[in-house]
């Protein structure tokens, strides 16, 4: 098994073919966010990362890809940011971009759930995944996935229980009902990366349970430190980019999304007679009205039409593409009216 890095540690990069995606959070406060959010994007442009990252009053949250040297780039500038010194990421490595944009977004929450006055600086007790197995293996404790239902339905760990949330903010309902601190003593939580963990376990505590623990570093440091014949895994995990979900080497599942409702789909999923590609999947079909299914089909032929062209529908490519033909139609010389 590989030793986790300490928290705060620059462990050295694995060799990766194009692309590092870069995984992190950190709960820390910031004051000024317009200002930080300028200073991010240009950053984000200058090191040709792509992305989302997420600021608000209470920390940043980001997932951003780009070329392996550039990644690193990025990271010294995110690590001279006040109160960021120790920022550890998560990196996996891919060929292509995962993500079409460069976008810094200002939030009331970094992980959204609608608990504005919780501290999350006060979250449970971590476990390492070299001692996770032991921890949840234990009769006493109550295994929960923090995850919403499409994430559970692809992958989780041997007994834990699905809290059937469609988003986070259902998560503190489902602990008002399901959960009580005079009865369960001992509680595990986990999530892909760790962020929502640190909500969910200081939610906890905020409400009584003392004795409280969550996966450090989440499911995405699990598969990478744990060996699939000692894993008690079960499945593939999602993830918020264009590879959808990854199997327990961390590769690409094999999963595409459905762009109407963004739930994973197996190539059997996409028999279903409910499946029309880019317009909706036996999820979502009877989710869906008409008119939504008309606009998500004209989304389709565009990019359809985009990709005969060699060209980029959506994102920064689709951008500049634009932009190119704005140029090009300014600077075009005038047309000299046909002779009668």
């Amino acid at each position: 098994m590989a030793n986790q890095p300490t928290p705060g540690s620059d462990p050295d990069p694995t060799p990766s073919p194009k692309m590092t995606v870069m995984a992190f959070y950190q709960f820390q406060r910031f004051d000024n966010l317009p200002l930080l959010k300028a200073e991010l994007l240009k950053a984000l442009q200058q090191f040709q990362m792509k992305g989302t990252i997420l600021v608000a009053h209470e920390g940043i949250n980001g997932t951003i890809a780009g070329p392996s040297p550039c990644a690193e780039q990025m990271l010294g500038m995110l690590r001279a940011i006040p109160g960021l010194g120790d920022l550890a990421p998560k990196r996996s490595y891919c060929d292509e971009y995962p993500f079409l944009r460069s976008k810094v977004k200002i939030k009331q929450e970094i992980v959204t759930m609608g608990q504005p006055d919780l501290d999350p600086n006060q979250p449970g007790e971590y476990v390492s995944p070299q001692d996770w197995n032991a921890l949840i293996s234990d009769p006493d404790v109550v295994l929960v996935d923090t995850r919403n239902d499409y994430e559970v339905d692809i992958g989780t760990f041997t007994g834990a229980i699905n809290p059937n949330t469609t988003r986070f903010r259902d998560f503190p309902a489902f602990v008002e009902e399901t959960l009580d601190p005079a009865q369960h003593k001992k509680v595990a939580m986990f999530c892909t990366g760790g962020i929502r963990c640190e909500k969910s376990t200081a939610y906890l505590k905020s409400k009584g349970f003392e004795s409280v623990y969550h996966l450090q570093g989440g499911i995405l440091q699990y598969l990478e430190d744990v060996r699939p014949e000692d894993s008690l895994w079960q499945g593939d995990c999602f993830v918020f980019d264009e590879r959808v979900a990854v199997d327990h080497t961390l590769e690409p599942a094999g999963y595409i999304q459905c762009h109407a409702c963004r739930r994973p789909l197996t190539s059997a999923d996409t028999n279903h007679p409910h499946y029309v590609r880019g317009e909706s999947c036996h999820h979502c079909f009877a989710e869906k009205s008409a008119a939504d299914k008309a606009r998500f089909r004209e989304r389709q032929r565009q990019m359809d039409l985009a990709r005969a062209r060699g060209e980029d529908h959506l994102g920064d490519g689709a951008k500049a593409t634009h932009a190119e033909r704005r140029l090009a139609k300014r600077s075009a010389p005038p047309s000299t009216p046909a002779e009668p």
